[in-house]
C-alpha cells in the first residue's frame, strides 16, 4: 500500500491528538496543527521539504504563542484557597472561644472542625471566613465587620 504524503501528514497529526489525550499535554495539540498545515500543503501539491518547513514553522508558531499566551495569564490560586475547587473557602463559621495556640474547634456543616487562625493580631470570638482547608483544618480570618 503506497500512502500520498497527505495521508502521512494526517496520520501524524491523529497521533499527536491520541497522544495529546493520553497525556493532557496541551502542546502535542500545537504539534499537531503543523502537522494539519503539512498535510493541506501536500494537498496543495507543494514539495516534501516545503511541507516539513510549512508544518515546522507551524508547529512551533502555535507552541511559542500557547507558550507564551499560558505565560502572560494570571495562575489560579492554589487548590486548597480556590473557591472554584473548594466550596468551604468564603464562608463563614462561628468560633465560640480559642485556644491559647490560635487553634479552636467549631461544628461546620454537621461536624465538628479543628480551626487555626491566620489572621492578624490575637484570635477573638465571633465570626470568621474560611480563608482556606488544610485537611481537615479550616483555616479562617476574622470577617469583615
Amino acid at each position: 500500500m503506497d500512502w500520498s504524503a497527505s495521508t502521512l501528514w494526517w496520520v501524524a497529526a491523529g497521533s499527536l491528538v491520541a497522544l495529546e489525550l493520553a497525556s493532557g499535554t496541551f502542546y502535542l495539540l500545537m504539534l499537531a496543527i503543523g502537522c494539519v498545515a503539512g498535510a493541506l500543503a501536500a494537498h496543495a501539491g507543494i514539495g516534501v521539504t516545503a511541507q516539513l518547513i510549512v508544518a515546522a514553522l507551524v508547529g512551533s508558531g502555535a507552541t511559542a504563542a500557547w507558550h507564551f499566551k499560558r505565560a502572560q495569564s494570571p495562575r489560579s490560586a492554589p487548590a486548597a484557597s480556590n473557591p472554584d475547587v473548594n466550596m468551604d473557602v468564603g464562608q463563614t463559621v462561628r468560633v465560640e472561644d480559642w485556644s491559647p495556640d490560635g487553634s479552636a474547634r467549631v461544628n461546620y456543616r454537621g461536624a465538628a472542625w479543628s480551626v487555626r487562625f491566620t489572621g492578624s493580631g490575637l484570635p477573638r470570638p465571633g465570626e470568621h471566613v474560611i480563608v482556606s482547608v488544610d485537611g481537615s483544618q479550616l483555616i479562617v480570618a476574622p470577617a469583615a465587620r
